[in-house]
């Protein structure tokens, strides 16, 4: 057999060298050709658990960069893919070798026919067995007219289970950083990671906040059926998230109709974290008013939407109960953003922003009048987007007879140059 014991050794001690995917694969594959193993093609398929992803592939081909591939939940119900090699070793949880010199392989498998063609006499598919049952899969081909040595395919095959434990190690940590990254965000997935995780473990940090909603969700709930609403919302939520998410904003948490987030004051300060929110509220609206237009040809639903937009200091980390804990952000700024969303839906805005927010942004926002808040010691004064000028205001639309107070948990317009309109909103703490 191929002397293969120092890979053997390299992969039992972490292959520390090559961190990256790739990097891993490429020097796997130049070392077993130093072992004198005629690789001229090698791939390695794993199933990932990602919301998007079902699977991730690397491919090394001699004399070429290491291709990374990802293949979407579509891939694994075609015939494409049932027909691969890979799902046999998979099913079987078996090694697969075939030559490639006769005409049968294609009909068993019609991959194996495509590699055939590019040249390639030899073939073998080895599980990678994970210790949690799954069966990642390695394949090695050559273009040697021999085809592989028994002692090749002997080195290949021993070099499989170290390879696995490497494969799952990083793989296990690669989940992990997806599922943290898919259900908190991706600044508070590495900050959980990088063993931020006691309750209480906050910090102060400075940014502008995104709170939006949707207007009528209670009544639009009770008049769709449960399948179709959530689909709206998903619809609803990709208007927002990737607008959020390419100016580095982090998306914290969605609550029911609700989206939480918020754009950290980094190197670019103040006004560069409140004009990339900006950008990315105006990308929002105009990715839900696409939505509706395609709703009411649908004849579904519309989606009357809300969002407020503030800068402040929040604490930023871990708040809960006993051992069930959310990574979220806290703090008087953020219940100052939530009363500006209720107040953003009475008045028939979809965007309003603080004057905090105004001074720092960058532009000119119209001023829609200085109102009085619910837990809030000062009146508040709100900016909105010049472009939804022209709708109908708050003097137009709402007056105290329109919106009625609810007892006394009422925000009420104080511009003396503008009629009363009251709004009720709820922090997020649940107070009225």
């Amino acid at each position: 057999m191929k002397d293969v014991s120092e890979i053997i050794s390299w992969l039992i001690e972490g292959a520390h060298n090559a961190p990256a995917p790739q990097a891993l694969v490429e020097e796997l594959c130049g070392r077993l050709i130093a072992a004198g193993i005629p690789l001229e093609r090698a791939a390695f398929f794993v199933r990932t658990l990602h919301p998007d992803i079902a699977g991730r592939s690397l491919i090394w081909r001699f004399g070429q960069p290491v291709e990374l591939a990802e293949a979407g939940y579509d891939l694994l119900e075609s015939e494409q893919f049932l027909t691969n090699p890979v799902v046999w070793v998979q099913r079987t949880g078996m090694a697969l070798r075939r030559r490639l010199d006769g005409d049968a392989v294609t009909g068993e498998f019609p991959f194996l026919g495509e590699l055939r063609s590019a040249g390639f006499t030899d073939y073998l598919a080895t599980p990678l067995r994970f210790g949690d049952g799954q069966i990642p899969v390695a394949s090695w081909a050559t273009r040697q007219p021999a085809g592989f040595a028994d002692d090749d395919l002997a080195a290949l095959t021993i070099v499989a289970p170290p390879l696995a434990r490497v494969a799952e190690i990083r793989g296990l940590r690669r989940t992990s950083a997806t599922l943290l990254e898919t259900y908190i965000g991706r600044q508070a997935g590495a900050r959980v990671l990088a063993g931020h995780i006691r309750r209480g473990d906050t910090q102060s940090i400075h940014s502008a906040i995104w709170l939006s909603d949707l207007r009528g969700f209670t009544g639009l709930a009770d008049r769709v059926a449960p399948q179709e609403l959530i689909a709206l919302l998903n619809r609803y939520f990709d208007c927002q998230v990737p607008a959020i998410e390419a100016r580095d904003g982090e998306v914290l948490k969605f609550m029911g109709d609700g989206l939480l987030a918020i754009f950290p004051i980094a190197d670019g300060g103040p006004g560069y974290g409140c004009a990339t929110a900006l950008a990315a509220a105006r990308e929002a609206r105009a990715n839900i008013l696409a939505l509706r237009r395609e709703l009411t040809a649908e004849r579904s639903p519309e989606l009357p939407f809300s969002l407020a937009l503030h800068i402040g200091e929040v604490l930023y980390g871990n708040v809960g109960g006993g051992r069930r804990l959310d990574f979220t952000v806290i703090g008087p700024a953020v219940n100052l953003t939530a009363r500006l969303e209720r107040l953003a839906r009475d008045l028939g805005r979809s965007v309003i922003a603080s004057a905090e927010f105004a001074d720092m942004c960058g532009e000119t926002l119209a001023p829609l009048g200085s109102y009085a808040l619910r837990g809030i010691a000062a009146a508040q004064l709100v900016f909105g987007l010049a472009e939804e000028s022209n709708l109908r205001s708050a003097t137009s639309t709402y007056s105290a007879a329109s919106i009625a107070p609810h007892s006394t948990t009422t925000e009420q317009c104080i511009d003396p140059s503008r009629p009363a309109a009251w709004a009720t909103s709820r922090a997020p703490d649940g107070s009225p």
